[in-house]
């Protein structure tokens, strides 16, 4: 009998398959499981650690060699965790108290986790995920419990949570889709499917585990639609879409090496998010001109001690001299309480997304940030580095930056270190507060970047994280867009160019939004840079700007996502 669920879109695309339960059910291998002596468990657990480590590493190594960086940096981040040594120490102690080394392991994640989702923050969230899968896997290895059976024929795998280091073992082209109870866009299993291409809904609750194995099934990543049993007509028309998916990917890809210009002239440069220089390979091939994001706070996160000014330099040079002509630029430590640092020592706080973080902290230590600073100066002497600080407010604050990178420079030219002394430094656009205050803080930067997931978040005091009302956020709110368009509007009245970083700037259906509104730069992850280029060069600015009209004159965002819908899709045209 066919049904159908309304779930949360978390990765676009369609999917149809069968049917693949995953239990993470360890019962049955633990009832089986023989103790040993303390001195035994211990042996088994650090044999067990070992093994777990190589298990890690493998699926980080293929992950970079299938060009998926992202995903192999959260296999490296699993192996980090899985050797952190307060959950070692706490494991240790279960089982000199005479608990078997699995149970003592999954206690151990388990009351970790436990203060991570505890806590009033999704990144905290989502890492108890990551700690889960963590006990996880080290109780499999050690009870020999075997791994998911994928079975044959494309399957789409359903739970109410499924383990961000299983999404990495995926068998590529055999799982098409995900259904998961519980998760959102930020979840490392949902990074790695969106990596991988695989559609996704999220938010179905119990229901996505207690989907009957081996029943065929739709999911639309798009509307968060999930369909089971689907009659044939409905069947035949999601078939048809797949298809025609396809063609255009291939269509896209042939994109790379042109320009993302409208058909009459208007050009917008099309930047990636990178997170180190491993993910820079993977984003030329997609025909990204530059950088618009390098979230550098990924250099100093998983570590007991700051990068020092060598190792950011070697990081830095290594992505700009990559991107040859075109910009690369660094966003400074975006860090703080929701990223907890062991060598920050701040407080814990009651909101971290409120406290001290991002160019907070880096006015807090400027040791820190003077080390950052000059690693910066010293590698834009190989192409055109830029600095960007995030989640500034106030015009005070860029002056105290621009201050520091002044001194920055100054101490360069005193140990004689080559260093480019003409670096732009830029701000970006993430709170009200900064949108706001656009006109005020463009005299005092050389660019913006409009970070639109926390500017959604802010305006509309929406946790994306939260699938109890993740459904009210969304970047094509009036509120937002007219913000948006306002800041633009400011930041060329004082001839400071835009750009865009967040997930809308990734959006094809708010390309012609972005494009009318005179964006100058979108930055986004790599693999979604050919379809916005696509949708731009097929764009006439003065049509564009006539549906942006309509959209600003919208009173909720779903009316503004039908219209650009029904415009891309050609059916209606603005008046």
């Amino acid at each position: 009998m066919e049904k159908m669920w309304q779930g949360l879109g978390v990765v676009p695309g369609i999917a149809i398959g069968r049917v693949k339960l995953v239990s993470a059910d360890l019962t049955a291998a633990l009832e089986q499981y023989t103790a040993g002596s303390r001195d035994e468990e211990n042996a088994k657990l650090t044999a067990a650690l070992a093994t777990a480590d190589a298990e890690l590493g493998r699926l980080a190594a293929q992950a970079r060699q299938a060009g998926q960086p992202g995903q192999a940096e959260i296999m490296e981040a699993h192996q980090a965790m899985a050797s952190d040594p307060e959950l070692l120490a706490d494991t240790g102690a279960k089982i000199s108290q005479g608990i078997p080394a699995p149970q003592a392991v999954l206690a151990a994640t388990k009351e970790f986790a436990a203060i991570f989702s505890g806590l009033d923050d999704p990144y905290f969230q989502e890492r108890a995920a990551d700690l889960r899968d963590i006990g996880r896997r080290i109780a499999r290895i050690l009870t020999g419990g075997e791994t998911l059976d994928f079975g044959s024929g494309p399957v789409v795998l359903c739970a109410e949570e499924i383990e961000p280091s299983l999404a990495a073992a995926m068998p590529a082209g055999q799982v098409v889709g995900l259904v998961l109870g519980q998760g959102s866009r930020t979840s490392h299993t949902i990074i790695i499917a969106k990596a991988q291409g695989i559609p996704a809904v999220a938010g179905l609750g119990a229901a996505a585990a207690a989907l009957p194995e081996g029943a065929e099934i739709v999911i639309d990543g798009y509307n968060g639609q999930v369909l089971l049993n689907p009659p044939a007509g409905k069947l035949a028309e999601m078939q048809a879409k797949i298809a025609a998916e396809q063609e255009l990917r291939q269509q896209d890809g042939m994109l790379a090496d042109l320009p993302a210009v409208t058909q009459d002239g208007r050009t917008v440069q099309l930047a990636a998010n990178i997170g180190g220089p491993a993910d820079m390979a993977a984003a030329l091939k997609q025909g990204c001109e530059g950088v618009g994001l390098f979230r550098s706070e990924f250099l100093f996160m998983g570590r007991e001690h700051p990068p020092d000014e060598e190792e950011q330099f070697n990081a830095y040079r290594r992505v700009i001299e990559q991107c040859g002509d075109k910009p690369c630029i660094i966003r400074t430590m975006d860090i703080g309480g929701d990223k907890p640092l062991p060598y920050l020592h701040i407080g814990k706080e009651d909101n971290p997304f409120l406290g001290l973080r991002a160019i907070r902290v880096s006015l807090a230590e400027p040791a820190l940030f003077l080390t950052q600073l000059k690693a910066i100066l010293r590698a834009g002497v190989y192409g055109r580095a830029a600095v960007m600080l995030p989640m500034v407010i106030s015009e005070g604050e860029i002056r105290r930056a621009r201050q520091y990178l002044g001194q920055a420079g100054a101490e360069l030219e005193q140990q004689g270190k080559a260093y480019a002394p003409a670096v732009e430094l830029g701000i970006m656009i993430e709170t009200p507060a900064a949108a706001v205050m656009a006109s005020e803080l463009a005299g005092e930067c050389d660019f913006f970047s409009i970070g639109t997931n926390d500017l959604v978040q802010y305006t509309l005091a929406v946790d994306r994280g939260n699938t109890a009302v993740s459904g009210l956020y969304s970047h094509f709110h009036p509120a937002v867009l007219r913000l948006i368009d306002g800041v633009i509007k400011a930041a060329h009245a004082r001839n400071v160019w835009v750009g865009m970083c967040g997930e809308m700037a990734g959006d094809p259906l708010a390309a012609p939004l972005l494009t009318a509104m005179g964006i100058d730069e979108l930055s986004m992850s790599a693999p979604l840079i050919p379809r916005v280029k696509a949708v731009i060069r097929q764009l006439k600015l003065s049509d564009a700007t006539a549906v942006l009209t309509r959209a600003l004159s919208q009173n909720d965002p779903q009316a503004v996502q039908s219209l650009l819908t029904d415009f891309l899709a050609g059916s209606r045209r603005p008046d």
